[in-house]
């Protein structure tokens, strides 16, 4: 009887919760990075773990695996340019609904400290007379339909330069 009364309590319950009601336009959240000083560098020589959360309504983000479509965008506002594009893995569609949510990480490798043009020092250039670069990015994320999702910029990481 009681494991009867169980069942149908839980059975209510469930009957009850609601698939999440996102956007069809992606949406996307900045979590953390794993630190905030990374040592400039041309060969990956250090790194800093981005982490991301997003939501896509309709559950199209991803891209097949033969497909070369890149669909995480990050920019290095220091240069206004494009830092690197990924490709995020393909999500198949589960269940009833489409909507997906999840947790995007990234391993961001370091970069060249940046001097002023008038200083004379050319970029990677190690130096005291400018020992930090301040450096955040902008990403966004793009699913198959071609939505694009809004902009979130990082906290600040701390290029070492010297």
């Amino acid at each position: 009887m009681m494991r009867m009364m169980f069942f149908c309590i839980l059975g209510m319950f469930l009957s009850c919760i609601k698939p999440p009601d996102y956007s069809n336009t992606p949406v996307l959240e900045f979590r953390s990075l794993s630190k905030t000083i990374m040592n400039q560098g041309v060969f990956g020589e250090d790194s800093v773990e981005l982490v991301l959360f997003f939501t896509d309504g309709d559950g199209d983000f991803g891209s097949e695996a033969q497909s070369n479509v890149k669909n995480i965008f990050i920019k290095d506002n220091r240069t206004n340019e494009t830092f690197r594009e990924y490709k995020a893995p393909f999500i198949p569609t589960q269940g009833s609904t489409n909507g997906i949510s999840g947790t995007i990480s990234i391993r961001i490798y370091s970069t060249c400290c940046i001097f002023p043009e008038a200083s004379g020092i050319f970029p990677c250039t190690q130096t005291d007379d400018f020992p930090f670069n301040d450096l955040t990015l902008d990403i966004y994320i793009k699913d198959r339909a071609g939505n694009q999702s809004n902009t979130v910029t990082t906290s600040v990481i701390k290029l070492n330069c010297s």
